[in-house]
């Protein structure tokens, strides 16, 4: 093994240039950013989970908000010969990042072609790929709902049918806006609870919550269904409290 790998001190560098680098993108618009530190391991390999259990065989990966690459670090090690990850992340000193780690990843030797950075959002991304798996790291409850339905049908339209779609959700976020939000705050972020729970009830396949993260998140897990053809979703009641 080389020294990329094997040396903790530098790994633990890395980690904290990193930290860093996410709370200062956080001051400047932590709307878009979303928290003030990147996701946490456990988290990062929940989300990454139905890449893991479909390996072995070629996949078509989209990675939409990666940050720093805290997912991205999961994800990369589990691609197998012919899978293709592509990366959308909107922020340029996020995707610049994200490219550098990409083509220094000892594990991306000679296949440098399997990972493609992409600074765009995702529902700007120009591609005809369809995918097996989307991984989201967007911040969905910091935007407006017409912003999160946009989002959510992008998604599944770029998915092939049976395909997996895992995002999350912090726990106690409605809580903590009903004490500290505006009024106008709280009826934008309950409105889109509301939205997410009318696809959570007709796509989702697996919901779990990760403990171990700092704060404490919820992961679902839809699928894009294999015959019938989609719909915008209007929700009514929300799953998230």
């Amino acid at each position: 093994m080389d020294n990329w790998t094997t040396s903790h001190d530098r790994v633990l560098a890395q980690r904290h240039a990193e930290g860093w680098m996410f709370l200062l993108e956080a001051a400047r618009d932590l709307r878009a950013t979303g928290a003030v530190a990147p996701s946490g391991q456990a988290l990062a390999r929940a989300l990454a989970d139905p890449v893991r259990t479909r390996t072995g065989r070629p996949l078509n990966i989209l990675e939409a908000g990666a940050g720093t690459g805290a997912v991205t670090r999961v994800l990369i090690p589990q691609l197998s010969p012919g899978s293709r990850l592509d990366i959308a992340e909107a922020n340029p000193r996020f995707a610049a990042r994200l490219s550098y780690f990409a083509h220094t990843h000892p594990r991306l030797a000679g296949h440098r072609h399997q990972v493609h950075i992409h600074t765009s959002r995702v529902e700007e991304l120009a591609t005809d790929r369809r995918y097996d798996v989307i991984v989201s790291g967007l911040p969905l409850a910091n935007f407006t709902p017409g912003q999160v339905e946009l989002i959510m049908n992008r998604y599944l339209g770029l998915l092939h049918p049976g395909g997996t779609l895992t995002y999350f959700a912090y726990l106690g976020t409605r809580r903590a806006r009903s004490l500290l939000a505006s009024r106008a705050q709280v009826r934008r972020h309950e409105a889109v609870e509301e939205l997410l729970a009318g696809y959570q009830r007709r796509y989702a396949t697996g919901c779990w919550t990760v403990w171990a993260n700092l704060p404490p998140a919820r992961v679902w897990q839809l699928s894009r269904p294999s015959l019938p053809s989609l719909s915008p979703v209007h929700g009514s009641a929300s799953a998230e409290r």
